[in-house]
């Protein structure tokens, strides 16, 4: 069975031993983690929205010939919490492995500690991002 990407690991590691009134503005840093795509970019093609998230949101996840996973995100900076749940997942996922990507526990944001941070409706959006991401990833391997 794989584990999840280290650097990932790493993140939720940080995340939960944070004291629980750190966790949000650890969180926001992530936000800038993502580019901004511009509006007519090749990228948008193919990329699916999420419409658990509060915000619009695309994502694209793409299985290279190497098996490993490129991810790409789109989505509006003045929604920065949902910005930064797609920062940590490109941050932590960077170079992983399909195999690595599949491992990653379905539940992250909780075993983060952002339950306790953040309203459930956001972390549910996270989840739904990396559940997605994760299908994407599936259905490449065929």
């Amino acid at each position: 069975m794989s584990a999840m990407p280290a650097r990932l690991a790493e993140i939720v590691d940080e995340f939960a031993a944070a004291p629980r009134d750190l966790v949000l503005e650890m969180l926001l840093e992530y936000a800038d983690v993502i580019p901004q795509l511009p509006p007519d970019a090749p990228e948008r093609e193919g990329m699916e929205q999420v419409p658990e998230c509060q915000t619009a949101f695309f994502l694209r996840a793409r299985v290279t010939p190497e098996k490993t996973v490129e991810t790409l995100f789109d989505c509006p900076p003045e929604a920065p919490t949902t910005r930064a749940f797609a920062g940590i997942l490109a941050e932590g996922l960077a170079g992983a492995s399909a195999d690595q990507v599949l491992a990653v526990p379905d539940d992250l944001y909780q075993r983060m500690g952002l339950a306790q941070a953040i309203s459930p409706l956001r972390v549910r959006g996270g989840t739904a991002i990396l559940a997605r991401l994760k299908r994407q990833v599936r259905e490449q391997l065929g």
